[in-house]
């Protein structure tokens, strides 16, 4: 027995999952039952989009860039291997991300290239 007093022999305290519910359907829905489906756009993406869309990320990135490095313009001192200079702080922090971007991208190239050519010899060794 349950304890809802609203609840009688015919119909439990709540319904199953996946049972059709009784009562008035929530707003919002159509008559129907049959949930709406939005219209498919005719317009796909493209690569000029794509582009775009990467240039105006890319211009953002430089602006936060730019903030930074005008908001860090202290000089720090820097020893590499016996080298010793001085940097705006700013500039130092932009330069090693920029230099760990192109060793990671490096990275990546060789990993390509060796992928490649193992493809190539797979294919030749299948014929």
């Amino acid at each position: 027995m349950t304890t809802d007093p609203s609840a009688s022999p015919d119909r439990p305290a709540f319904d199953a999952p996946g049972t059709p519910t009784m009562g008035t359907p929530p707003l919002g829905t159509p008559p129907t039952g049959n949930p709406p489906h939005p219209p498919k756009s005719a317009v796909h993406r493209t690569r000029a989009a794509a582009m775009w869309a990467s240039l105006a990320t890319g211009f953002l990135i430089l602006i936060v860039l730019l903030i930074f490095i005008a908001q860090n313009t202290e000089s720090a001192q820097f020893a590499f291997l016996g080298w010793h200079w001085s940097l705006p702080l700013g500039v130092a922090i932009l330069f090693a991300a920029v230099a760990g971007g192109l060793l990671t991208v490096a990275v990546g190239a060789v990993r390509i290239f060796q992928l490649r050519r193992a493809a190539k010899k797979n294919l030749k060794g299948g014929m």
